[in-house]
C-alpha cells in the first residue's frame, strides 16, 4: 500500500470504474431493445407472427430471473470483474448467434432456446455493477453512482429504436448485421473493462491512500463468503418488501421496452410515411427511456440529498420512490384516456411522463439493496432483480395475451397481411398498470433502508 500523506488529495480512479460501468449498462439495454425494433424482422425469420413474440421475451426474462441470484452470488464469492466478464461474453455470443435466426436448424423453438441463454447469460449483470460501486463508492455518493448508471441504461435503451433507423435506413444494414455489429461492441468493452478494472481500489495501482480512505470509510474489512447467511437472508421481511416492490416495476416497463415502438407504428400509420416520419417515431419510441435519465439522475441525487440533510436514510430511500410510483400510476391512466381520439402529442406526453416517473425509483431501490445488503449486496441485488424479473415475465405474459386477444388481421395496399392491436387491448394494459404502480406505493412503507440484513458487525455470516 502506498504511504503517501492523507493530506494529498483524492485520486479520481472510482470515476473511471463508474464510467467504465456506466458503459456495460448501456450495452445491456441495447442488446435488449433492438429486439423492439427487430422483432418483425425476428418472427419472420423462423415462420411466426409478431403477435408470438411475448413468448420470445419471456423466454429472456424468464432465464434472466432465475439466474440473478447465482450470478449475484458469484461477484460477491469471486469478485465482480471476472463475474462480469464471463456475462458480457456469454450473453455477446448469443446475440451473435441470433443474427442466424431462420438458416439451417435454428427454428422457432431453437430460437426460444437461445433467448433462454441469452438471458441466462445476462442475469447478473446489475446485480455485480451493484456489488462493483459498494466496493468503489462511498455511501454519500451511492445514489449518484446508481442513478448514473440507470441514466445510461436508459439512455441507450432510449436511443436503440433511432440507431436502429439510422443503421437501417441511412447506413443500409440489415437486422442481421446490426446485431453483429452490436454483440461486436460488447467484445471491444471486455477487452477495456478486463485491462483497467479491479475489484476493489486497494487492488488498484493508479488509487492512492486518499481515494482509497475516502471510499472505505465506515466499511468492515472484506470477508470471504464461506458461510452467506442464506436463510436470514432470504427470510428477512425487508428483502422481501423490496422484493415485492421491485416486481412493480418489471411488471410494468417492460411495455415501454419491447412493444412501444411498434405500437406507435401501428397506431398512428400516418406517420410512417417517410424516412423522417420513421425518425420521429423511433425517437417517441425511445423518448420514455431517454427522459427516464432525468428520472434516474434526479432520483439518486434527491435521495442523496434527503439524507445528507435529514440524517434519515428509511425515508430518503422512501418517500423519492413513493412519488415516483404514484405519479407513474397516474401517467398510465393518462395514456389510456388519451389513445382514443386523442392527438398523437397527447398520448406520447403521457407515456415519457411514465417513463420519467418509474425511473425515479431506480436509483433509491438499487441503493436500499445496498444499504441493508452491505457485503452480501451482490446476493440481496440479485434477489431483487430475480423476484422483479419473475415480475416482468407474468408481465409479458398478461400483457401479451390482452394484446393478442384484441389483435385484429388486415391486408395493406400491397397484399400483405398485417396483425393490428385494437386501441381496447392498450387500455386495458394501461389501466392495470396504473393499479399495479398505486400498489407499489403501498409496498414502500415496509421498506426500511436503514437496517441491513447482516450488520457490519456481526461474525456470524
Amino acid at each position: 500500500m502506498n504511504s503517501e500523506p492523507v493530506s494529498i488529495a483524492p485520486t479520481r480512479v472510482r470515476y473511471s470504474i463508474l464510467a467504465l460501468l456506466c458503459f456495460l449498462a448501456m450495452i445491456t439495454y441495447m442488446d435488449r431493445a433492438v429486439y423492439g425494433s427487430a422483432k418483425s424482422d425476428l418472427m419472420g425469420s423462423v415462420g411466426r407472427s409478431v403477435s408470438d413474440f411475448y413468448l420470445v421475451t419471456i423466454c429472456f426474462q424468464l432465464a434472466y430471473a432465475l439466474f440473478e441470484i447465482p450470478t449475484g452470488w458469484m461477484g460477491d464469492k469471486y469478485g465482480p470483474r471476472s463475474t462480469l466478464i464471463r456475462i458480457v461474453l456469454w450473453w455477446s455470443l448469443f446475440v451473435a448467434l441470433t443474427g442466424f435466426s431462420g438458416w439451417g436448424l435454428i427454428v422457432f423453438p431453437v430460437f426460444l432456446a437461445m433467448q433462454f441463454f441469452f438471458g441466462m447469460g445476462e442475469a447478473g449483470a446489475f446485480p455485480n455493477i451493484s456489488r462493483s460501486l459498494y466496493n468503489w463508492f462511498p455511501v454519500s455518493q451511492r445514489g449518484f453512482a446508481q442513478g448514473a448508471i440507470w441514466l445510461s441504461a436508459r439512455f441507450m435503451g432510449g436511443m436503440t429504436p433511432i440507431l436502429w433507423v439510422f443503421l437501417t435506413l441511412y447506413l443500409g444494414l440489415d437486422w442481421r448485421q446490426n446485431l453483429w455489429l452490436f454483440a461486436g461492441i460488447a467484445i471491444v468493452w471486455v477487452v477495456v473493462f478486463a485491462i483497467w478494472f479491479r475489484n476493489r481500489p486497494d487492488e488498484h495501482s493508479a488509487t492512492n491512500e486518499a481515494e482509497r480512505n475516502l471510499i472505505n470509510a465506515g466499511k468492515t474489512q472484506p470477508v470471504g463468503h464461506v458461510g452467506v447467511p442464506w436463510k436470514k437472508i432470504f427470510t428477512n421481511s425487508n428483502l422481501i418488501a423490496l422484493c415485492a416492490m421491485y416486481m412493480v416495476t418489471n411488471f410494468n416497463w417492460y411495455f415501454l421496452l419491447y412493444n412501444l415502438p411498434g405500437m406507435l407504428k401501428a397506431q398512428f400509420p400516418e406517420l410512417g410515411q417517410t424516412r423522417e416520419d420513421m425518425l420521429l417515431l423511433g425517437l417517441v419510441g425511445g423518448a420514455p427511456l431517454l427522459i427516464g435519465m432525468a428520472g434516474c439522475l434526479c432520483g439518486g441525487l434527491l435521495t442523496d440529498w434527503y439524507i445528507r440533510r435529514t440524517g434519515d436514510r428509511k425515508w430518503g430511500r422512501r418517500i423519492i420512490a413513493m412519488l415516483g410510483y404514484g405519479l407513474a400510476g397516474i401517467a398510465y391512466l393518462g395514456a389510456a384516456a388519451t389513445l382514443k381520439g386523442s392527438s398523437f402529442w397527447v398520448f406520447a406526453a403521457c407515456a415519457i411522463a411514465v417513463g420519467f416517473f418509474n425511473d425515479l425509483i431506480m436509483s433509491p431501490s438499487w441503493a436500499t439493496a445496498q444499504d441493508i445488503g452491505r457485503r452480501y449486496s451482490a446476493i440481496v441485488s440479485g434477489a431483487m432483480n430475480m423476484i422483479g424479473n419473475l415480475g416482468a415475465v407474468l408481465g409479458l405474459l398478461i400483457s401479451g395475451q390482452i394484446l393478442k386477444s384484441y389483435s385484429v388481421s388486415t391486408v395493406d395496399a400491397l397484399g400483405k397481411t398485417v396483425e393490428t392491436v385494437q386501441p381496447e387491448g392498450y387500455i386495458i394494459c394501461f389501466t392495470l398498470y396504473a393499479v399495479i404502480y398505486f400498489l407499489g406505493v403501498f409496498s414502500w412503507l415496509f421498506i426500511d433502508a436503514s437496517k441491513p440484513i447482516v450488520p457490519d458487525d456481526d461474525k456470524s455470516a
